[in-house]
């Protein structure tokens, strides 16, 4: 007979897994992980230890795992810890008041070294708002940003590299029929995440970064919108040369909207570092609207250091983050 459940012996001495092994999360998929493992080089799928309790694994997360680790089909290990992580890449779900899904923040990635944020330069058109809202989420995570220009055979760079001449913000561009070589250098030996609009061409550079993926790649309706391709983010290893530190990409789903909810004012500001020196010029509290007459940063655009459109943006954001609708997914 079975022990009643007060007569079970109880312990609090969880085992120490010495024999674990270091793997990395590519997927994630209804309670399932899939998770590389460096010193076999194996594909392994993976379910949650009960011992981690509430805590989310996610794509990108370097994770412990025990149990049968060969990667044969039909097998089953155990993730039993997570690594700490060096960062965290978030986004809310929506932060528009009234928004179906409310205020829910999402960790879009673990342990990004770099945010590769692509935005087509025509068909659809570029959205310096989106690119905004990305480079905020990358500041406020301590990751690199770095601009990925694509369709450059249907229209030039320049009105999107004028609006953030003042950032130095590092980019490439790209063109259907001419080598990748120069994002390629960008990507090597790092671990970046690519983000964008739907229908800017991110599922074809991943593609063609890692042969062989076969990402879906939608078309562009007639209003100039993309439909979402890619489903889940899936990290990539890049192809390298043998003993070099080898790059992963990790494909994001594509997305309407990069909620900043969880991003505070003063890390919002400082996603505009064009803007933020101004900000010691100005009054007591102030909250930067404009709204009181006496913002530093409309002195700053006055007297020509900054660009207004530049401003405008910055108070779009700050508007959409305490709730105010507004459309911030303007045209460079």
């Amino acid at each position: 007979m079975r022990p009643s459940r007060s007569s079970r012996p109880r312990t609090r001495q969880r085992p120490k897994h010495d024999d674990a092994v270091e793997g990395l999360v590519v997927a994630v998929d209804r309670g399932r992980y899939t998770c590389h493992v460096s010193e076999t080089d194996a594909t392994v799928t993976a379910m949650r230890a009960r011992e981690l309790g509430r805590r989310g694994v996610v794509v990108g997360d370097h994770v412990q795992i025990v149990g049968d680790v060969s990667g044969r089909p039909d097998t089953l290990a155990r993730i039993v810890r997570i690594d700490e992580r060096t960062s965290v890449l978030m986004r809310t779900a929506d932060d528009e008041e009234g928004g179906t899904e409310g205020r829910f923040e999402r960790v879009v990635v673990a342990n990004a070294e770099q945010l590769v944020i692509v935005n087509s330069l025509q068909d659809p058109p570029p959205r310096t708002g989106f690119i905004d809202r990305c480079l905020v989420a990358a500041y406020d995570a301590e990751i690199d940003p770095l601009l990925c220009l694509t369709k450059g055979d249907l229209a030039t760079p320049d009105a999107v590299l004028d609006y953030y001449a003042e950032l130095d913000l590092p980019y490439v561009l790209c063109y259907p029929d001419r080598p990748l070589d120069t994002l390629v250098a960008e990507l090597a030996g790092r671990v970046s995440v690519m983000i964008g609009h739907s229908g800017v061409g991110k599922s074809t550079l991943v593609n063609r970064l890692v042969p062989g993926t076969d990402r879906a790649v939608g078309s562009v309706s007639a209003i100039g919108k993309g439909r979402h391709t890619s489903t889940s983010a899936l990290a990539l290893r890049l192809p390298g040369e043998a003993g070099a530190a080898p790059g992963w990409i990790v494909d994001t789903p594509g997305i309407r909207s990069f909620g900043l909810a969880h991003v505070s004012a003063d890390s919002l500001l400082h996603g505009f570092p064009d803007l933020v020196e101004a900000s010691t010029r100005c009054p007591p509290n102030c909250d930067h609207t404009g709204a009181a007459g006496d913002c530093g940063l409309d002195k700053l655009v006055a007297e020509g250091g900054a660009d207004a459109r530049r401003l405008a943006s910055f108070r779009r954001l700050l508007a959409s983050k305490e709730g105010t609708p507004s459309d911030d997914d303007g045209t460079a």
